[in-house]
């Protein structure tokens, strides 16, 4: 045998003392963790952990006993039981290489004789009649601390002494363990999870479970709502249990059908968290009107859509085709199902429309909108997304078709600013060495043109007139049958346009004259001679300001801008001249100033804000003189429209907010009002949480004369109260000139 045998016969020591140490301990372990529990009135948390710190010191002292079986104690337990060895264990723990060949002879004998660990006697044996002993001890500690009655505790009588508990003193109703399970719906994929707190906030139609013990156990328990709801628990051996659907938030408390005190009476708040619908954002096309483009044979459309809990996997597509124009239109609708990618709360959507497939021609319109929805069990919700027009644009129509001649293509009127006018100048300026005077002064006149154009522009507001507008011609019989005049807009070929219509009127009244000068209109001609006014003639007062005088006699009517404005205006009108002068002579560094000038004046006058408009009569009818200071009131009715009293609006937050002022009888509030009031409006579109106006209201009827919760209250009042309307201001009384004129006043009228 060799050394390891020695070994194995310590360590089967060590493990035997141990076992006995923990035998010995572990019956006082439960009955410490009953003495915990029953000190502590049935906590169990209290009882775990007192167990747990008995074991680990029955562990630790264990330990230590298995320690003091070392080598020595088994060479001299050995040498005490078996005689073979003959005293000599110990030249087992002595080195080889140091022992004399008698000594190293022997330590081989002793060796070969070592006895097997289950006859080596060195194992301590089971003490049995202590375990027995310690374990009886033991349970009747715990007997006794669990079965010890009550101390009911001793009330104190009004001289001072404590007197014997009485049938009502009972022991507080104690919740001892409490538990809430939530449950989401399956189709929100939440996770279930289970807390000690009896506050939540839990999705729309989660399932609640309450777990609930008391100590001591009551008859009956029940969660009661501020709302009037009620849930009865159910027992269950110490435990009481009950479930519930989470519909709407509410406030509630745990309720004891017995008579028992509770130590605790909180509000427990459930707070319900709504579903929202999809949402749905269109990502191509970027416009809701988009027009087909030549060769375009589909339509790319596609969107997002995101939920809080899940969407369904596919979305429907309403297509929408408008056929033919006018009254003769139709419509023809379709349904598509198209399916989308990504997960289940955030899914893209994408789809290509043939449009050869849907039978799309010109002049014909595409509607598209989307409709998807959430996967919500009871009733999924659906959002629609804004509708998309796909157009194809009829054919043009020729303008010109069988009115040749008739129709004119004008182009917009384009006119440059008073800046560009000035950075134009200051160009040709700087260009002025490298161009040829035909050049400079061409350019300058152009830069003049444009300068005359804005002028003209301006000037409209003032009531003038634009240059180069054809000149009103002499009466003439066959008036009817002149060129129309052309509208002329403030373009460069203006000018042409209106030269070519004085020709044309020149040219026909040249006819006209000819023709008259043949026969047919002499006795006109004679009368003309003879200065009647058969003919507009030169120099003769009323002719002129018949051809050439219109009305300016009303300056309301000639103008929109207030005098300021005017003036203002005029100024720019002014410095505009003065440029346009200077560049049509070839001057343009003469023309910066006044321009510069004029661009001024003009940035002034577009900060001007104020408009003058013309007054206008009131077109009262005529006065009928002959009832006039009749006295009669014959068919007179009275015009007095009777006012309709206000409907009174009962404001009770701020009805209640006063009556919870300080120093208002508790008695006196009306808090079943602001309960109802709550349940119909609920004032949470006002910025209040109604669950902790609720709660205020709970704690101020629960105790009255708290200051503290009637402050609270009237805090969380405030917002929910209506503005009151503005009072209408009084009249300031009249100072001592005005007094002294009501009184003039009074005597006058008395005399």
């Amino acid at each position: 045998m060799s050394m390891d045998a020695f070994d194995r016969l310590l360590r089967a020591a060590r493990r035997r003392r141990y076992a006995i140490a923990l035998a010995l301990a572990l019956p006082w372990v439960a009955a410490a963790a009953a003495l915990a529990w029953r000190l502590d009135r049935g906590n169990p948390a209290v009882a775990a952990g007192v167990a747990l710190a008995a074991v680990l010191v029955a562990m630790a002292t264990g330990w230590r006993l298995s320690r003091r079986a070392d080598r020595g104690w088994l060479q001299r337990r050995l040498d005490a039981s078996h005689p073979l060895l003959e005293d000599s264990s110990a030249l087992l723990a002595a080195d080889p290489s140091r022992l004399t060949p008698l000594a190293r002879l022997q330590r081989q004998r002793v060796l070969q004789r070592l006895p097997s660990p289950e006859a080596s006697g060195a194992r301590v044996p089971w003490p049995a009649a202590g375990i027995a002993a310690s374990a009886a001890a033991a349970v009747l500690v715990a007997a006794a601390a669990l079965l010890w009655p009550a101390a009911s505790p001793l009330d104190p009588s009004p001289d001072g002494n404590r007197t014997a508990p009485t049938a009502a003193a009972h022991v507080a109703l104690r919740l001892v363990e409490r538990s809430l399970a939530i449950t989401p719906p399956s189709y929100t994929g939440l996770p279930a999870r289970e807390g000690g707190t009896l506050d939540a906030s839990v999705p729309e139609g989660a399932t609640l479970a309450w777990t609930l013990r008391f100590t001591p156990v009551p008859e009956a328990v029940a969660l009661e709502f501020i709302d009037g709801r009620r849930i009865e628990l159910a027992r269950d051996g110490e435990y009481w249990r009950a479930e519930a659907s989470a519909e709407q938030p509410g406030l509630y408390r745990i309720v004891a059908s017995d008579a028992l005190p509770r130590e605790d009476e909180t509000l427990h708040r459930i707070d319900v968290v709504r579903d929202r619908p999809p949402s749905i954002r269109i990502t191509a096309p970027a416009q809701t009107l988009s027009l087909r483009t030549p060769g375009q044979l589909r339509w790319t459309l596609a969107f997002e859509a995101e939920d809080d809990h899940g969407l369904a996997a596919s979305a429907d597509m309403h297509l929408t085709m408008t056929e033919g124009s006018g009254e003769n239109i139709g419509f023809r609708d379709e349904v598509r199902r198209i399916s989308g990618r990504g997960d289940r709360r955030s899914r893209r959507f994408a789809h290509q429309l043939d449009l050869d497939a849907l039978g799309l021609s010109e002049g014909d319109d595409l509607i598209v909108h989307f409709v998807v929805r959430d996967n919500r069990a009871r009733g999924a919700q659906s959002t629609r997304s804004a509708s998309h027009i796909l157009r194809w644009p009829p054919p043009q129509a020729s303008e010109d078709s069988g009115m040749d001649g008739v129709l004119q293509k004008v182009l917009p009127a384009y006119f440059a600013s008073q800046r560009q006018i000035i950075i134009d100048a200051e160009a040709l300026i700087a260009e002025r060495p490298r161009l040829r005077d035909e050049t400079f002064a061409a350019r300058s006149d152009a830069i003049a043109v444009d300068q005359r154009l804005l002028r003209l522009r301006y000037g409209q507001f003032l009531g003038e007139e634009s240059e180069g507008a054809p000149m009103p011609v002499a009466d003439h019989g066959d008036a009817d049958d002149l060129p129309p005049p052309p509208i002329l807009l403030p373009t460069n070929d203006a000018e042409d346009e209106a030269e070519a219509w004085r020709g044309m009127v020149e040219a026909q009244q040249q006819d006209d004259q000819d023709h008259d000068a043949g026969g047919h209109d002499h006795a006109a001609g004679d009368e003309a001679a003879a200065g009647e006014p058969g003919r507009s003639g030169f120099g003769q007062a009323g002719n002129v300001l018949e051809e050439f005088g219109h009305v300016h006699d009303i300056p309301e009517a000639a103008t929109l801008l207030d005098p300021k404005t005017r003036a203002l205006l005029r100024r720019a009108l002014g410095e505009m001249w003065q440029s346009e002068l200077a560049l049509r002579q070839a001057r343009p560094r003469d023309a910066l100033p006044p321009a510069n000038r004029a661009l001024a004046l003009v940035k002034e006058i577009q900060q001007s804000d104020r408009i003058h408009l013309a007054r206008t009569g009131t077109g009262l009818p005529p006065v009928d003189f002959g009832r006039r200071l009749s006295g009669e009131r014959e068919g007179i009715a009275s015009r007095r429209v009777p006012l309709a009293a206000a409907e009174p609006v009962e404001d009770i937050p701020a009805a209640l907010w006063r009556a919870l002022g300080a120093g208002s009888d508790a008695n006196a509030i009306d808090l079943a009002a602001l309960q109802a009031w709550l349940a119909a409006d609920g004032g949470g579109d006002r910025g209040t949480d109604p669950l902790a106006v609720m709660a205020a209201v709970d704690a101020v009827q629960r105790d009255p004369a708290c200051d503290d919760c009637r402050e609270r209250l009237r805090a969380l009042l405030w917002p929910l109260a209506t503005p009151p309307t503005a009072a209408p201001r009084m009249r300031a009384e009249a100072d001592a000139t005005g007094k002294a004129y009501l009184d003039a006043l009074r005597r006058g009228g008395d005399e």
